[in-house]
C-alpha cells in the first residue's frame, strides 16, 4: 500500500488501484481498502483472486491492458464491502519502471454527488456571505444616522407621549444594529486552542435547558475516549447552539433531542482525505424539515419560521466550513438528525485554520 509511486494517491476521496501487467495486484490506497475490503497480504497476489473472476474491476483491467486504451463504465452497480454500490470506474493503461501497468479509478455516484453539491453549497454561500457584508456596511451609517437623530427629536419633543414613537425608532434601529453584527460576525479568524467537543455540548445542553425548562428532553450518547481537537470554542458552542435552538423551536419547546458523538475513519472534506475525525449528530422527534427548505437551509435570511432571521443555520455552517468540518441533515417527520464531521489532524492544522478566510 506504501509503494513510493503511489504515495500522492494515498489521500485521495476516490478508490484507486494499480494492477500489472500480469494482473497483480500492486496498490491500493485507503479508501479502496474502505470501498472493497482490500487487505496488505493481498499485494503481489492476481486481482481476480482478490475481488472475484467476474468482478467487473477485473474485466475492465483486462481490456486496459489487451488494447491499451482507456475503459470507462458509468453507472456501474458494483459488490462493495457493505453491499452494493453504483459507481464510475475508470481503467487506463501506464507505464510504471519500464513495464505497462493499470491503473483503476473508482468513485461511488452518491459521493460524487455529495462532493458537487458541497461545492455548489460553499461557492453560493461565498457569494451570499461577501453581498451581505457590502450591504451591511452599507446600511450600518445610515442606520446610525437614524437612531441618533431619533435620540436627538426625543430629547426635543415637548409632549411625553410623542416619544413613544421615536423610542419605537430607536428600539427598532437597534434591532436591525444587532442583525447587521450578528451577519458580520463570521469573518472574523478562529480563535485556536485545544478543546474537548463534549465540554462544547455540555455548554450548549445547559443553554438550552435553561432557555427551556419544562417539556424538553435533551439526552446524551457521548463516546467518551474521543481526543480533544484544535477549533475555536465560541464558534463551535455557537454553531451547535444554533443548531439546537432550531430544533426546540421546530418542536416548539416539547420533544427530545439526543447529543450524540463518534468517531469516523477515513473521511474526505473538501477534498482532502483526513484518517479521523469527530462526528457529532444532534438528532430531535420535531415535524421534520419542509422539503421547500432543504436545499436552501443554510442560505442566509431562509427561515421557515414566523419571525425568524434565517441568520442562525448560515452562521453555523461557516463557523464549522471554517474548521474545514462539513455539516449535512436527513429530515423525515418525526426525525431530523445534523451531523458534523470535524477533521482531527492534529496542532499542525492550528498555522491553516488560523489563515484561513470565510
Amino acid at each position: 500500500m506504501h509503494d513510493p509511486h503511489f504515495c500522492g494517491l494515498d489521500y485521495l476521496e476516490a478508490a484507486v488501484l494499480a494492477v500489472s501487467s500480469e494482473g497483480a495486484l500492486l496498490y491500493f490506497n485507503p479508501a479502496a481498502d474502505d470501498l472493497l475490503g482490500l487487505k496488505g497480504e493481498q499485494l503481489g497476489l492476481p486481482l481476480a483472486a482478490c475481488l472475484s473472476p467476474e468482478s467487473a474491476i477485473v474485466a475492465a483491467v483486462g481490456t486496459a491492458l489487451a488494447k491499451n486504451v482507456s475503459i470507462t463504465e458509468y453507472e456501474l452497480l458494483l459488490p462493495v464491502a457493505h453491499g452494493d454500490a453504483y459507481v464510475t470506474l475508470n481503467a487506463a493503461p501506464i507505464e510504471l519502471a519500464g513495464d505497462t501497468a493499470a491503473l483503476v479509478e473508482i468513485r461511488q455516484i452518491d459521493q460524487q454527488r455529495r462532493i458537487a453539491n458541497e461545492e455548489r453549497l460553499q461557492a453560493q454561500q461565498q457569494a451570499n456571505r461577501e453581498l451581505i457584508r457590502n450591504l451591511a456596511h452599507e446600511i450600518k451609517n445610515p442606520l446610525g444616522g437614524i437612531r441618533g437623530a431619533a435620540q436627538l427629536l426625543s430629547a426635543e419633543l415637548p409632549n411625553p407621549h410623542l416619544k413613544e414613537y421615536t423610542q419605537v425608532i430607536i428600539e427598532e434601529s437597534q434591532r436591525l444594529q444587532s442583525l447587521l453584527d450578528r451577519l458580520l460576525t463570521p469573518h472574523r479568524l478562529p480563535q485556536l486552542s485545544e478543546l474537548s467537543i463534549h465540554e462544547v455540548l455540555e455548554r450548549v445542553r445547559s443553554v438550552v435547558l435553561a432557555e427551556t425548562p419544562n417539556g424538553l428532553a435533551v439526552r446524551r450518547d457521548y463516546d467518551t475516549s474521543l481526543p480533544n481537537l484544535i477549533g475555536d470554542r465560541e464558534q463551535l458552542i455557537q454553531a451547535l447552539l444554533n443548531i439546537v435552538r432550531n430544533a426546540v423551536q421546530a418542536m416548539a419547546g416539547v420533544g427530545e433531542i439526543v447529543l450524540r458523538t463518534r468517531i469516523a475513519r477515513q473521511v474526505t472534506l473538501n477534498r482532502k482525505r483526513f484518517p479521523l475525525a469527530i462526528q457529532v449528530m444532534i438528532e430531535d422527534n420535531g415535524p421534520g424539515i419542509p422539503e421547500a427548505l432543504k436545499d436552501t437551509l443554510f442560505y442566509p435570511l431562509v427561515s421557515g419560521r414566523p419571525g425568524g432571521t434565517g441568520i442562525g443555520l448560515h452562521l453555523a455552517h461557516t463557523f464549522v466550513n471554517q474548521h474545514h468540518g462539513s455539516i449535512e441533515f436527513d429530515s423525515r417527520p418525526g426525525e431530523t438528525c445534523f451531523t458534523l464531521l470535524l477533521p482531527l489532524n492534529g496542532w499542525q492544522s492550528a498555522r491553516t485554520l488560523q489563515g484561513s478566510t470565510p
